[in-house]
């Protein structure tokens, strides 16, 4: 069994040999045993039961909470030549009932299917139907009541699988603690379950956590100067935030797209897919966008408000990098971020129980923030990950924070808000600290208190740090149905009283050198001239054929098989083949078009625009498109998505490119205009509306023409 999985895993995704601890998940798959895994963003757990799926008979069942992503994920198994669909709440009822009928003539490997459709007695009936392979239960942390992520229908899922005892059941996620762990296992009851655990440490990614100091700009800086034509994303807590800094990057020139659950289903599809296809776009969004986004080449993700826990930071974190280069995770915080968090778990409605856990999860993810040594020892240790080194590649290793014995400063903030009648927020008790003699301190008479004035040796914003610093490490608490109001706590009686010391970070100091990211460490940019202009000509050809079925380019391939091809330059198929990441189906499929590209004299590979101007040149002498497609060593939906180009650029009109009567050019654009109003700008659902009887390519033309008039 063992070397027939090993022949899938070549013949079908086109990878030599498996990850650290595939071949084992799979092996337990194979031998019918419930399977738990835990496994880092970008380690490989698809395949984990993608491939069992084909080898055990049968249809395999994938439990996803995906809805908008699984279109994709079908999109691209069937790159690889597996028969996959999905069923869920976007598909119209003939649709719906294709699908069916495909799953009991038992033409599917696999079927993803949400959680609340698989609860339906409906489908219970339905599958009851079928050989089932397994049933795979994506995102399994969501069934923790602890974790930020929870979906009540996953406490469901036990009850369906029971129905199917002799079912193997795998569930897999990136992140999940100890507890999670026991959680997953006894909620979706594993039988005896194998347990997996491939480690949570994302080596490529830096850590970075400063202090906010006017974040927009903060991040503006950051990105400008590091990431400037980089896919990203940010993430803020409230959906008010979402679309002011969207808007705000926009007007700084950055293509900046807004994402939370407020907008619209439409809206938010269209969004994600221009991130998932384009390059260069920044998504700013609440955590209602990005489990399971696959684009591995999203190169930063920054915060600029702090996570809920270190759960959430982790998840969110890693979708940077998932390609394995070098990628950034960016955060600012302060104060405020620590009183609005605390804020939500007093006020929240939970039992006391669930609010305690919420108290801890926000205490570690705190300690984060704060601590001055390795900030990966501290990520990887809340995850049972106690033996890790210092990593060398965060902030604190990069740049050793100053530390300064604040325990005289500490004490001063305790004693002032002690003298205040512990009666006022982190402004006001500043201004008595420095000196300031503002109407409120005059108001209270505080000016004649004796911890007026005795804190000139630090600024406001020094103060500000220290007090941050102090309810961060709980020596602080807020009142906060008093607004914001400081109290002493319990922990901080021996400080108060001399007993203990105290160091702080030094956090405002003068102009250092950044922990800059080195893009030059990046594959490509080892690249000698020649072969860049190769890795250029494959990238493009990449994105013609992803636009021509409306796909992200990942899908077609990944940078590293594209890395590959330039590095060992195949010059027939066998060679092609054996290419990381190029199975039989990709074979057949794109083959012969990346070698063309490969087999060009160097030098001779045009820009994807010379390409482009090339082939409206030739087709205005008079050519057909399949002669230019011919002279140009390109498909033919390449050479017509060229001509869109000039098309929308008024190079051309559509009546000299599409050879349609007048009425089927209406029809089509009847239908364009219809889709966009569901669909946006997205082409491939006008295709399938017409019945997939135009090429998408003639339907691009079409859509260009139409936006001119």
């Amino acid at each position: 069994m063992a070397e027939q999985a090993l022949k899938v895993l070549k013949d079908v995704f086109g990878y030599d040999g498996f990850r650290s601890g595939q071949q084992q998940i799979i092996e337990s798959m194979l031998d019918g045993r419930d399977t738990l895994v835990i496994m880092p963003t970008g380690g490989g757990k698809s395949i984990c039961y993608q491939l069992p799926a084909l080898l055990r008979a049968g249809t395999a069942i994938v439990v996803s909470p995906l809805i908008a992503l699984m279109h994709d994920q079908v999109t691209a198994l069937s790159q690889w030549g597996i028969n996959a669909a999905y069923l869920n709440s976007s598909l119209d009822f003939q649709v719906q009932n294709e699908v069916e009928q495909q799953l009991l003539r038992g033409e599917l490997d696999m079927l993803y299917i949400a959680p609340e459709r698989l609860l339906q007695p409906k489908t219970f009936q339905l599958l009851s139907q079928c050989p089932l392979a397994l049933i795979a239960i994506d995102e399994a942390h969501c069934v923790s009541q602890w974790g930020h992520d929870f979906r009540p229908e996953y406490l469901q899922i036990a009850q369906f699988a029971n129905n199917f005892p002799q079912v193997p059941r795998i569930a897999l996620t990136a992140t999940a603690d100890s507890r999670t762990q026991l959680e997953i296992e006894q909620r979706l009851e594993l039988r005896q379950a194998n347990i997996f655990i491939q480690g949570f440490d994302r080596p490529n990614i830096r850590y970075r956590i400063g202090q906010k100091d006017r974040a927009r700009e903060q991040l503006l800086a950051f990105i400008q100067s590091e990431h400037l034509n980089d896919a990203g994303i940010v993430y803020c807590l409230s959906r008010k935030r979402v679309e002011e800094t969207a808007a705000w990057l926009c007007t700084k020139g950055l293509n900046a797209l807004p994402y939370h659950a407020g907008l619209s289903s439409d809206i938010k599809k269209h969004h994600q897919h221009r991130f998932l296809t384009e390059d260069k776009v920044i998504i700013v969004a609440t955590i209602a966008f990005g489990m399971g986004i696959d684009k591995p080449n999203v190169r930063f993700v920054a915060h600029l408000d702090l996570p809920k826990s270190i759960e959430a930071y982790y998840q969110e974190t890693g979708r940077a990098g998932r390609d394995g280069q070098p990628a950034n995770a960016w955060m600012v915080y302060g104060l405020q971020d620590v009183v609005f968090l605390r804020q939500m778990v007093e006020g929240s409605q939970a039992p006391d129980n669930i609010k305690q856990v919420e108290r801890q999860k926000l205490e570690a993810i705190l300690g984060l923030c704060e601590i001055t040594s390795c900030r990966r020892q501290v990520l990887l240790g809340y995850f049972g990950e106690s033996e890790h080194p210092a990593c060398g590649n965060c902030d604190n290793c990069l740049q050793p924070v100053p530390v300064w014995d604040g325990t005289e400063a500490a004490r001063k903030v305790l004693s002032a808000v002690y003298r205040t009648g512990q009666s006022f927020g982190v402004n006001h008790i500043v201004d008595v600290l420095t000196g300031s003699e503002t109407e409120k301190v005059k108001q209270f008479g505080h000016e004649k208190l004796s911890i007026w004035n005795i804190g000139t040796e630090l600024n406001k914003q020094q103060w500000r740090s220290v007090f941050r610093q102090l309810v961060a490490r709980s020596f602080l608490g807020v009142d906060y149905e008093r607004f914001g109001v400081l109290r002493l706590t319990e922990k901080c009686r021996p400080l108060l009283r001399g007993e203990e010391s105290i160091e702080l970070r030094e956090d405002l100091r003068k102009k250092t050198a950044r922990t800059k990211y080195d893009k030059k460490k990046s594959v490509q940019h080892k690249l000698d001239s020649q072969e860049h202009i190769l890795w250029e000509a494959l990238r493009a050809l990449r994105s013609e054929l992803a636009k021509e079925q409306d796909v992200p380019p990942y899908i077609i391939f990944h940078d590293a098989t594209l890395m590959e091809m330039v590095m060992y330059r195949p010059t027939n198929r066998n060679q092609m083949q054996k290419v990381s990441g190029v199975g039989e189906r990709k074979l057949d499929l794109y083959g012969d078009q990346f070698l063309a590209v490969l087999n060009e004299e160097p030098g001779a590979q045009l820009s994807v625009d010379q390409q482009g101007d090339e082939s409206i040149t030739l087709f205005k002498t008079g050519m057909l498109v399949t002669q230019v497609a011919g002279m140009q060593k390109l498909s033919v939906a390449v050479i017509y998505n060229h001509l869109a180009g000039g098309i929308s650029r008024g190079e051309l009109t559509v009546d000299e490119v599409v050879e349609l009567p007048e009425k089927e050019i209406q029809l089509i654009e009847q239908e364009i205009i219809q889709s966009q109003a569901v669909h946006g700008l997205a082409l491939k659902p006008v295709y399938e509306a017409l019945g997939g009887v135009y090429e998408l390519a003639v339907i691009r033309c079409v859509s260009m023409g139409l936006a001119n008039k």
